[in-house]
């Protein structure tokens, strides 16, 4: 079964992350911009990092046969600084027509303050403005309230239901989300917000239906196995086949695809390894042999050495 990771922050993993992903089934990721740790003070480093998301970080995604999308925006950590907001929100204006870039976000709230209801508002309207999707995300304290708070300011926007992905759910969440007509997304984190068994019972309640899982692998504690580890304990317990490919599979496709730059025809063919390939005169290698795999749609991740 291909696997498609629709939240995780590659840049903060490792080539060996990229390499077991491959191995464990997944073919595409989403990389959503965030922030880095500690805040930035200056909306140029913005650019370098949006730049990152669609250059570099797409090729290194790329020399491991995955396929890599972006969603660009100002996230809601450093929303509130306001030093630098107006030329960051001029930067995501800019760079959402960059090819691979598949939706704004990730957007939403962090302390639920009254300039971060603006900046959501400002990106939700640029989304509509260019014709794309919106990943949100939703806070981590208080988050039944923070939910409720963010499905009213979209109603309000004008943005559809079906071009927005509401993440990080839970129990307290789903059922709202659902009922909105928005995506459900779920992040899959080691000893904290959603684990394998809850996730299983969600989806024994709710079905697949508009419902992804993620593992929003970041520089923290975090695993990027977490979408191929959700999907065996799903298959575990007895949850059919077709409902654990919609959501691992078949729903982010669907999702993204809305934003015209991403071709589902696409996704279905193997992605080929050629790691003597360099980017802007770079390369993953470092002085290893180049791994170099013939096209192939039996076997995806068989690959030959060539040099």
């Amino acid at each position: 079964m291909k696997l498609f990771d629709p939240h995780i922050h590659m840049t903060s993993r490792t080539t060996d992350d990229y390499a077991a992903m491959r191995r464990a089934g997944i073919v595409a990721v989403t990389e959503p911009a965030f922030w880095l740790g500690q805040p930035r003070t200056h909306a140029g480093s913005f650019e370098d990092y949006f730049l990152s998301l669609i250059g570099w970080e797409r090729f290194r995604a790329s020399q491991f046969g995955i396929r890599h999308f972006c969603t660009l925006g100002l996230n809601p950590k450093e929303a509130n600084n306001t030093d630098i907001v107006d030329g960051v929100l001029e930067l995501v204006d800019l760079y959402l027509e960059k090819e691979g870039v598949v939706a704004v976000g990730e957007i939403g709230y962090d302390d639920m303050s009254p300039a971060e209801d603006d900046i959501l508002a400002r990106q939700v309207e640029m989304a509509k403005n260019h014709g794309l999707p919106v990943m949100i995300h939703t806070p981590h304290r208080d988050k039944k309230a923070g939910t409720r708070r963010t499905l009213d300011l979209l109603r309000e926007a004008g943005m559809p239901p079906h071009l927005t992905l509401i993440d990080h759910n839970n129990e307290l969440t789903l059922e709202m989300v659902l009922e909105s007509g928005c995506w459900a997304g779920h992040t899959i984190y080691p000893g904290s917000k959603m684990d394998e068994p809850r996730m299983v019972g969600l989806v024994q309640a709710f079905g697949p239906e508009r419902i992804m899982v993620n593992s929003s692998a970041d520089w923290g504690i975090s695993d990027p196995l977490k979408v191929p580890k959700t999907a065996q304990a799903m298959r575990d317990a007895g949850i059919a086949e077709e409902a654990i490919e919609t959501i691992v599979w078949r729903n982010p496709i669907a999702f993204y695809a809305q934003s015209g730059r991403l071709d589902p025809a696409e996704l279905e063919i193997p992605l080929p390894v050629d790691q003597r390939l360099l980017f802007e005169g770079n390369t993953v290698l470092r002085g290893q042999t180049p791994t170099v795999e013939a096209p192939t749609v039996d076997s995806p991740l068989t690959a030959e050495a060539d040099v």
